[in-house]
């Protein structure tokens, strides 16, 4: 029996509206707050440009952008809360280095850095630097290296933490030189600064925001920037690699990820405002003024980019025998 054809009609205009609106409602992200996790404490640099993205996210898309600070394991309780979320959009995650480091530090991390997290893009790089306190004898990279070598084992560095930036840079620079110093880790940069101030430990790899104002201070001497390029924040500053070590260079890195399985269309948008962020001449004067360099690209780029660093560490981490028993 033929339907008679205004019922046909009703039925296609019907059938229409509820794919449109279907079609509308995804494409209307975001509709709600959005929370973004950041894995470190209140109140240090990584936590304050993660502020200043939520800040950009926030008028961009038109929604609140919340910054939750999920502190502890070197990122991994934050990572651990992103993996588990639902990839809605709604809940961002400002993955550092670490987020490639610890699969090669725990033995049994809660989740996979690469399959759960849908890549976002990257958003700055940033130098670490070597300093010694100002006292020191040391005045160069190559002297730093000559003595470690005339005295293998007795020359110490501090660091923020095993398996940290300022860790790792320590150990690149031993297996460059071909040296061996003892590590004295602490529970962070902040308390760690004191003992090489006072030249309770010989050197630190700090990040550049804590390391410039004790330097401004003359508490400091800073011998070399981490990075193959000179820094704009400390631009007489030396690299380590044109004073004593060719070849030599490590970045502390930031970046945006999302749970796996994240939709294209949230995360082309996302990508598209962090890329808005990055080119705002007040958003990159804040990072250009803490050291760090913007990173603009695409999240293959940044995915790639994520590959790449957890290869680069498991090889570093496996030769000095590493490990954090979670």
């Amino acid at each position: 029996m033929k339907l008679p054809s205004k019922i046909l009609l009703l039925s296609f205009l019907c059938a229409f509206s509820m794919s449109s609106g279907f079609a509308q409602t995804k494409d209307m992200y975001p509709t709600k707050p959005i929370r973004l996790i950041v894995g470190f404490s209140p109140g240090g640099s990584a936590d304050s440009v993660g502020r200043a993205l939520a800040e950009g996210l926030s008028t961009r898309l038109g929604q609140p952008v919340i910054v939750e600070n999920k502190a502890g394991a070197n990122g991994n309780i934050a990572a651990d809360i992103v993996a588990r979320s639902a990839p809605d959009g709604y809940t961002l995650y400002f993955p550092s280095i670490g987020h490639a480091v610890n699969v090669s530090l725990y033995k049994n991390l809660s989740y996979d850095p690469v399959n759960d997290f849908t890549a976002i893009g990257s958003v700055f790089s940033a130098p670490n630097m070597l300093v010694v306190n100002a006292k020191s004898p040391y005045n160069t990279v190559g002297d730093v290296i000559a003595a470690a070598k005339a005295n293998p084992g007795r020359l110490t560095f501090a660091s923020s933490g095993s398996g940290t930036s300022v860790h790792l840079s320590a150990v690149l620079f031993e297996k460059m030189a071909k040296i061996d110093m003892i590590h004295v880790p602490y529970k962070g940069t902040g308390s760690a600064m004191p003992d090489v101030i006072s030249g309770q430990v010989d050197m630190s790899f700090p990040n550049l925001p804590s390391a410039v104002p004790q330097v401004k201070a003359n508490n400091l001497k800073a011998l070399g920037v981490t990075t193959a390029k000179r820094s704009a924040a400390a631009p007489g500053v030396p690299t380590i690699a044109e004073s004593g070590l060719p070849g030599y260079d490590m970045a502390t890195w930031y970046g945006l990820v999302a749970p796996a399985n994240l939709p294209a269309n949230i995360r082309n948008r996302l990508n598209k405002e962090l890329q808005g962020i990055l080119a705002d001449p007040n958003f990159r004067d804040k990072l250009i003024a803490q050291g760090a360099d913007p990173m603009p690209g695409t999240p293959e780029q940044f995915a790639t980019f994520i590959k790449s660093e957890i290869e680069r560490w498991r090889k570093l981490i496996a030769q000095s025998q590493i490990t954090i028993d979670q």
